[in-house]
């Protein structure tokens, strides 16, 4: 009988990059064990230990080795558990380099503008910071056309390593709708990403493991009340 894998995913249940692991090992039909952080009282030993440079989370711990940074852990979980599930990255050298670049765009420049745009208490700043974020979806919406081939998701038929990486942001961008009045993803200006979001967020793979919008919006009002 083969030995049982020991598979461990620290993370906190409000944070979108954790989503992504959680999201990859649905996927592939993985058994894990969570555990729950703290990051804003006492980070465990266990955290400290096995991600003392950025002491954050998420951490997978499989068979006692540490795989750190969330995208970082969906190539891993996607070529580990490989006979297991969808792939998650495009078998293609060129649409996994797009899927690469496009995710690389997400985190490095989108997702912090936005941040960003809504954090700052400068009106000029919002103003400029979400027209920024308003031109970047609409390039998003374009890799979209191109990268999905007509089919539902980034990733085609199924959900794939582009979807997981924008879709972990979705809950948030829509508790900030609720909070602030704004409409960040506008079906007249793009629809391609507009129908993604909902058939990204309803899917059983998805929704049983990402925060409800409401729970995050109050969680986001409780943060910025107290950061004032």
């Amino acid at each position: 009988m083969a030995e049982k894998e020991e598979v461990n995913l620290l993370g906190t249940w409000y944070s979108p990059v954790v989503a992504r692991a959680k999201i990859a090992l649905r996927l592939k039909s993985v058994d894990y064990d969570y555990f729950e952080e703290d990051l804003f009282g006492s980070k465990s030993e266990l955290l400290l230990k096995s991600n003392p440079v950025h002491k954050m989370v998420p951490v997978l711990i499989h068979n006692g080795k540490t795989i750190l940074e969330s995208l970082n852990i969906v190539e891993y979980i996607d070529e580990t558990w490989n006979a297991s599930g969808p792939s998650i990255l495009p078998s293609h050298p060129y649409d996994r380099a797009q899927a690469r670049f496009w995710s690389a765009y997400v985190d490095d420049k989108w997702f912090p503008t936005f941040i960003a745009a809504t954090l700052t208490t400068s009106e000029d700043a919002k103003v400029n910071g979400m027209k920024e974020v308003g031109e970047g979806l609409l390039l998003l919406e374009d890799a979209f056309a191109s990268i999905s081939k007509g089919k539902s998701f980034f990733g085609g038929e199924t959900i794939g390593f582009m979807d997981i990486c924008l879709g972990s942001f979705l809950v948030i961008l829509k508790a900030r709708e609720r909070l602030n009045g704004d409409t960040i993803l506008d079906e007249s200006k793009t629809p391609f990403l507009f129908k993604w979001a909902d058939e990204f967020l309803s899917d059983d793979t998805v929704k049983i493991v990402v925060p409800e919008i409401d729970k995050i919006a109050k969680f986001e009002a409780k943060t910025q009340s107290s950061d004032s």
